[in-house]
């Protein structure tokens, strides 16, 4: 975490991945995330992976470091009111909600611009035309899995990265800060609209994939781990430890030639097939019988001497591991992560903010919160409320029967 974002506060009402990696992102810069949900929470509270024994979700925990949670009936016309009243909660950094479900059912945006007429929303919906949505529908719909596995494969290969997710939930916090930034110069608040499936298509197109049908009259067709346009590929030693070379630019092609002291056997391959090995395309059109010689070097060494040369010629390269081999490595020698105690799981390494700030140094982060621990805390301290609202509010089942009071909130986090 650093500080950089401290004062601004958001209101998040999501579910999933998008807007949470968003609220998150925000969170562990020092914005205040105030993450809404439905008692017993949304629809993401069990999601895999769960914890071996509690069955807490270690997806839902991952998501949503460092915010504070609420919880509210939001089927009610007093639970949704008191959302509206976050929201539009007096203060030059608040007015500002994040969310990727729709309004109707938590928020009536024109009430709450009579409120706040300067509130800034973000609004991630899954596609353009109302029509639902999810990261593996957008995916399938932007052409990617026809492209994905070896040219032999008959149907189509899902990827089991949620990338456009991730993307989307990144391009949210942008137009977030930049809607503030825009309220900050002119007063004015706004609603910023996603869509799932436009960030997929506009990627697509920003990658030449729609210039290449449009201009070329091609389509990208399977490689397999081959890399299009370029040199890349996987390679197996002689130990069976399989690792991926890439050579992008003339200079890692160069120090895969040099690491591997078959400079004359390349440019005698490059002689026969007429091409210039420094170029990019030439790898390209020539991949197979660069594969060749290259799979034989590798195959004919144990990988640690692979390693050893590939990495003193400073050659682009990396072995491929299993999330088991990532999961149980050193990642405390990274400043990313520190281990921190997850209420409910137990202590396991968790990442910061990516971003290093010079003016905020970064620090580790908070876990996710207990859901609904900061119900009272937060209703009291952004709106005022006293005990005894509070008190009735639970009665009446507005608020979390049981929620987490102060004292064990600061020994949970």
């Amino acid at each position: 975490m650093n500080n950089i974002l401290s004062g601004l506060r958001v209101i998040e009402i999501s579910a999933f991945v998008a807007a949470p990696s968003a609220g998150m992102t925000l969170a562990q810069m020092g914005a205040e995330v105030i993450r809404v949900d439905m008692i017993g929470g949304g629809p993401d509270i069990r999601r895999w992976p769960v914890a071996k024994g509690s069955g807490q979700s270690l997806y839902w925990a991952g998501l949503n470091k460092a915010k504070k949670s609420v919880c509210l009936n939001l089927r009610s016309s007093e639970g949704r009111e008191i959302l509206n009243k976050l929201i539009a909660a007096p203060g030059a950094n608040g007015g500002i909600f994040i969310s990727n479900l729709p309004l109707k059912n938590t928020l009536d945006l024109t009430a709450l611009r009579a409120r706040r007429p300067d509130v800034i929303g973000v609004l991630i919906t899954g596609s353009r035309s109302g029509r639902t949505a999810v990261d593996y529908t957008v995916n399938a719909f932007a052409g990617f899995p026809t492209a994905t596995g070896s040219p032999e494969q008959a149907t189509p290969i899902n990827n089991p990265l949620p990338a456009w997710d991730l993307l989307t939930g990144q391009s949210a916090v942008i137009a977030l800060l930049v809607a503030e930034r825009h309220r900050n110069a002119t007063g004015k608040g706004q609603l910023v609209t996603l869509a799932l499936e436009d960030i997929a298509l506009a990627n697509t197109a920003h990658l030449g994939m729609i210039g290449e049908v449009q201009i070329n009259g091609t389509s990208r067709l399977r490689l397999g781990n081959h890399l299009y346009g370029s040199f890349g590929h996987d390679f197996v030693t002689q130990d069976g430890i399989r690792l991926m070379i890439v050579a992008v630019s003339t200079k890692q092609w160069r120090a895969i030639v040099t690491a591997t002291s078959l400079q004359d056997r390349f440019a005698v391959l490059a002689k026969e097939f007429g091409l210039d090995f420094d170029k990019e395309e030439d790898r390209f059109e020539a991949r197979d019988a660069i594969v060749d010689l290259l799979n034989d070097w590798t195959f004919a060494r144990p990988f640690h001497q692979v390693a050893e040369q590939l990495t003193a010629h400073r050659a682009c390269w990396a072995p491929y591991r299993t999330f088991a081999e990532v999961g149980s490595s050193d990642l405390g020698s990274n400043p990313l992560f520190a281990k921190i105690e997850q209420p409910g799981i137990g202590s396991y390494p968790m990442p910061g903010s990516c971003f290093d700030f010079e003016a905020s140094p970064r620090r580790h982060t908070l876990p996710a919160p207990v859901l609904g621990c900061d119900t009272r805390l937060v209703l009291a301290n952004v709106l005022g409320m006293s005990a005894d609202e509070l008190d009735a509010l639970q009665a009446r089942g507005i608020l979390p029967a049981a929620p987490v009071r102060a004292r064990e909130l600061e020994s949970a986090r």
